[in-house]
């Protein structure tokens, strides 16, 4: 009789399930996110929910508390426009979900009394800047808007325009001073924030620094308008004429959403 072949070892595979070894209590827990030092300040309490959702994450990053620590040294030794309780209110004036119009500047106006956390707008009494004055004409020719005395543009922030400039705050007297300490990093992440929600927005690019912020908009479902800037040293190369305000309430009509009611009231309301 033939005798019955032995079964073949079996060779263990590098793929067969094992169960997982049970952690020790002596295993490392996982490294913390960083967080930024108790010194440091972050977001102020008032800003809408919305956007300490969206840019709380920055204040726990390294560039933040440099940048925290740079403005308190600044304004230990000189004066830093706008105040302080005023650099974060192009934020508290347009909460993201209310966010219809991006208006991008560049940095606040460097002179005293005169800035107060809104792009290209100026305090109640403050005579116009040559800029605004510039916009005011263009609003006049391009939608019929009434000109107003003052340059405080809080209604049209209130009707839903993130009036942002890229640097919020400045030294006295030096425009662009406050360049490069980390502002931008903070304002991209407030533009990628608009560019995430799920309905068009349009962007308004005015010359070629604001420009440059383009690549962080999806043109595939946003709306970009560039045009030259209205500093009277560029007004008359193009900007008169460009009709941006009718552009954007024509973009957001055809996407759904309500224009933009541009007529500033006659007294600021401050």
């Amino acid at each position: 009789m033939a005798k019955k072949a032995k079964p073949a070892a079996s060779t263990p595979s590098l793929f067969d399930q094992l169960d997982p070894p049970a952690p020790s209590a002596d295993t490392p827990a996982p490294p913390a996110l960083p967080t930024k030092p108790a010194d440091v300040p972050g977001l102020p309490d008032d800003i809408p929910a919305d956007w300490k959702a969206a840019l709380g994450p920055e204040t726990d990053k390294p560039y933040w508390a440099g940048l925290m620590r740079f403005l308190a040294a600044e304004r230990s030794t000189h004066d830093v426009f706008p105040p302080e309780p005023d650099v974060f209110n192009a934020f508290r004036f347009t909460s993201l979900k209310a966010v219809e119009v991006l208006l991008l500047g560049q940095d606040p106006y460097p002179t005293p009394g005169v800035a107060h956390g809104l792009c290209f707008s100026v305090l109640p009494g403050v005579r116009l800047p040559a800029s605004l004055r510039n916009i005011y004409r263009e609003l006049r020719d391009d939608v019929g808007a009434t000109p107003v005395p003052h340059g405080y543009l809080a209604t049209w922030a209130k009707r839903g325009v993130l009036m942002l400039n890229a640097c919020l705050t400045v030294r006295s007297g030096e425009p662009n001073s406050h360049a490069g300490k980390g502002w931008e990093a903070f304002t991209d992440a407030a533009i990628r924030a608009v560019n995430a929600l799920p309905r068009p927005v349009v962007f308004l690019l005015w010359g070629s620094y604001a420009q440059k912020k383009e690549k962080l908009i999806d043109s595939t479902r946003h709306v970009v308008i560039k045009g030259v800037h209205p500093s009277p040293l560029s007004a008359d190369k193009g900007f008169f004429g460009s009709r941006p305000f009718s552009k954007i309430n024509a973009a957001l009509a055809a996407a759904g959403r309500k224009p933009i009611d541009w007529q500033l009231p006659e007294d600021p309301g401050v």
